[in-house]
């Protein structure tokens, strides 16, 4: 293999400054390329954080083609957002092929789920008097038999609707309900159709979940994804616990109801089994949903038993097997009821929903056995429209899977991520060792942002000791929110570690913002995150209280965005039965849990949340972090020191008793 050159397209006279009479080099961008195509050429793994600003998708993806195009070998990349794909797939990738002399593809895989089956369309509209109640249902299934005679996709996410999960679990592709070339309509079968284009593609964009059982999949000796020879995962800082909770296991009352709805409704007498009148099926549905009611009020009987536990299971209990027998009885008389269905297209449907019986059975069957060993087992109720009681495990320590299945099996891996090192000097030994990675090369680039004159970081530190004072902390953070909001006259995220407090802020706040005019969008108040940041990008004074999910993949570039407030060190809770376990582990090799996890979680946390103000080179504004820890405690100086090099404004909050403070 020649040796790789991104200079020749990123440099100061490479193809993309020929094409783009503005472009200016940045060199850290450069820097990272060349890391990437070292690493790739020598075949070693490499983890690399760039800052904001840096372009490290330009970095990682020039060399990635250059490598394809010489190789004629494929290379994954996996996101953990949606966001990030889209920026791939529709501005970055295409660009880079209008400017590269290489010939290359590239296609977005998607789990076979978000593909409909023509055949399984049909049969649905058919069995619709069977299936349906309600009037939506049949709507929705019309509009969708009319789309996919239309689309060049037939993905889910080509369609101009959210369908109904009734409607699109009764016409999506299956591998376990698929007749293959057999079925009448292979030849213009969706999903088989982009599996040809992943067979013959250079670069595959998929998300972390799908690599994630894909990986798990390869163990059993199946695939999800072509053979590569490349993976280059972004957002790599997700990875741990993406890997958690694909390669564990996790089982639900509403799981197990919502089969044995689609097979028979007690209510409605209609459903697949009664379709075919497949009485003795019926019959053994019916005890099976009453067997799954006695089993999860059981468990959630136990559970409340358990008073403060989190649900963790030690060790195995001595429940009864009685769902997972009631499970496979089930699937057995489905069996022997699909024998009588002459028409394999529609015999392919039964046989299929037997397997999710025995699937679930054996899932079931795990889990109370505790057979995956090195793993954390718990029960977890939580109450919504509907009470959900859920079976979960996962792996103790992802490092190891992770190291067999992947690090040591060969492809040359790429870690990348605007947050993966700690302290100063950056260290990069959480991330290697929570992923398994015990030999790679490291590299951390800073941001060509101007951070010393375009943020500044205040810090308050007259506010009680959050740890020891938690609900003094609480009614002072949320003056001091009151506070700091007043400097930029909104333009802020303020993000929470908690629903409960971010409620009661905004219960004592909604007469400032009223008073003010300035308009506030909550998320503890059910918007979905993506229609809260387009009403805050349309409305430049406006407030976003957001919680886990805005620390990070939240992009608004611009004077809308000109203050982050950051309430509580965004600590993970300690008495998640994960986290107890993991944190327990680390205290029996006599390691420190909270310096060793606990701190450099928090940390790596805390930096996406500060990066989300600074998006662009013209952006200004303050970061407020209200957790005095980061002043009064030793460990304090790790955080401070992990992020960028700003100017620090300690601040003695002066507190106004008119005002409630």
């Amino acid at each position: 293999m020649t040796k790789l050159d991104p200079a020749s397209i990123l440099g100061p006279e490479g193809a993309v400054a020929r094409r783009l009479s503005t472009y200016e080099a940045r060199p850290q961008q450069l820097e990272m390329a060349e890391a990437v195509a070292r690493a790739l050429e020598s075949g070693t793994h490499l983890m690399a954080e760039a800052g904001t600003g840096v372009g490290k998708s330009f970095a990682y993806l020039v060399p990635a083609i250059l490598y394809a195009a010489e190789t004629n070998k494929k290379v994954v990349i996996s996101t953990h957002t949606i966001s990030l794909q889209e920026q791939l797939l529709q501005k970055d990738i295409p660009f880079l092929r209008s400017v590269m002399p290489q010939e290359f593809s590239a296609v977005l895989v998607k789990g076979r789920g978000n593909y409909i089956s023509l055949r399984r369309a049909e049969a649905a509209a058919q069995r619709a008097g069977a299936s349906f109640l309600r009037q939506d249902e049949f709507d929705q299934l019309d509009a969708i038999r009319k789309w996919s005679r239309t689309s060049t996709d037939g993905s889910r996410s080509d369609l101009d609707m959210k369908p109904l999960p009734s409607v699109w679990d009764a016409v999506a592709s299956e591998s376990g309900n698929c007749l293959g070339p057999k079925c009448p309509h292979h030849k213009d079968c969706f999903y088989f159709k982009a599996r040809r284009r992943i067979w013959s593609a250079n670069l595959l964009v998929v998300n972390h979940a799908l690599f994630m059982t894909d990986l798990a999949l390869r163990d059993a000796g199946v695939s999800i994804l072509p053979d590569y020879a490349v993976a280059v995962f972004d957002e790599a800082h997700t990875l741990e616990a993406v890997a958690g909770q694909h390669l564990g296991l996790h089982l639900s009352n509403t799981q197990v109801d919502y089969l044995l709805t689609r097979l028979h409704n007690d209510r409605t007498n209609k459903g697949l089994l009664n379709y075919h009148k497949l009485h003795e099926a019926v019959g053994e549905a019916r005890r099976t949903r009453q067997v799954a009611s006695d089993f999860f009020d059981d468990v959630r009987i136990w559970q409340e038993h358990q008073g403060a536990s989190n649900g963790r299971l030690r060790k195995p209990l001595s429940w009864p097997d009685t769902l997972c027998e009631a499970l496979r009885r089930l699937g057995t008389a489905i069996d022997e009821g699909s024998r009588s269905i002459e028409d394999e297209e529609q015999r392919i449907e039964v046989t299929s929903a037997r397997d999710r019986c025995r699937d679930l059975a054996d899932s079931l069957a795990s889990w109370q056995q505790q057979t995956m060993k090195d793993s954390v087992y718990w029960v977890e109720v939580t109450s919504g429209s509907r009470l959900r009681v859920t079976l979960s495990s996962a792996p103790l320590d992802i490092g190891p899977t992770l190291r067999r299945a992947l690090f040591d099996r060969g492809p040359t891996c790429i870690m990348a991520s605007a947050t993966l090192a700690v302290g100063s000097p950056p260290r990069f030994d959480f991330a290697k060792t929570r992923l398994g990675l015990t030999s790679c090369s490291t590299l951390q680039l800073g941001s060509p942002f101007d951070y010393p004159n375009q943020v500044k970081i205040h810090l308050p530190r007259n506010l009680p000791d959050p740890s020891t004072e938690s609900s003094e902390f609480e009614s002072r953070a949320i003056d001091a929110i009151r506070h700091y909001l007043e400097m930029t006259h909104g333009k802020a995220f303020v993000l929470f570690t908690s629903y409960r407090m971010m409620e009661t802020a905004v219960r004592r706040l909604t007469p400032w913002f009223a008073e003010r005019n300035i308009a506030l969008f909550a998320q503890s108040e059910g918007m979905p995150r993506s229609k809260m940041v387009e009403a805050f990008k349309a409305d430049v004074d406006s407030v976003i209280f957001g919680a886990e999910s805005f620390w990070q993949g939240v992009d608004v570039p611009g004077e809308a965005l000109s203050n982050v407030i950051i309430v509580r060190l965004p600590f993970s809770v300690p008495t998640h039965p994960l986290l107890e376990a993991r944190l327990e582990d680390i205290r029996l090799r006599r390691g420190n849990p909270f310096v060793e996890y606990q701190v450099p979680e928090a940390v790596i946390r805390l930096k996406q949340g500060f990066g989300r103000l600074i998006r662009a080179k013209n952006d200004r504004g303050i970061v407020v972090i209200l957790d005095p820890r980061v002043l009064t405690k030793p460990y304090g100086r790790t955080f401070l020191s992990s992020l960028p090099d700003c100017p620090r404004v300690v601040d003695t909050i002066v507190w106004d008793a008119r005002k409630g403070g």
